[in-house]
């Protein structure tokens, strides 16, 4: 029996995600079967049905815009800490060389 590979990550439009949401919405046919259609995950599909609702409000948790804030401060905060690394090695650096 062979391993399955995994499958390669792809994105995909907010207007899509938008779109799948609202075939879940409407209950015509089931979580799975929507992603087995249109060749998902179930588990994203879940997903984007639970922050669809995290954004509407009928749920508690970060937005997509809070998420996607902490995501760009984290990154900001990342490179800073990288800068203040560079700046301490430096300092040690030349304060070796003037002794």
């Amino acid at each position: 029996m062979g391993k399955k590979r995994p499958r390669p990550r792809r994105s995909f439009t907010p207007e899509f995600k938008a779109e799948i949401v609202e075939l879940c919405r409407r209950g015509d046919r089931s979580v799975g079967q929507i992603a087995k259609d249109f060749d998902l995950t179930e588990t994203a599909v879940r997903l984007w049905v639970s922050q669809a609702k995290v954004d509407a409000g009928e749920r508690d948790g970060l937005t997509s815009s809070e998420r996607e804030e902490l995501a760009t401060l984290r990154r900001e905060n990342r490179g800073l800490r990288e800068d203040v690394e560079v700046l301490k090695r430096a300092t040690a650096f030349f304060a070796k060389k003037t002794r």
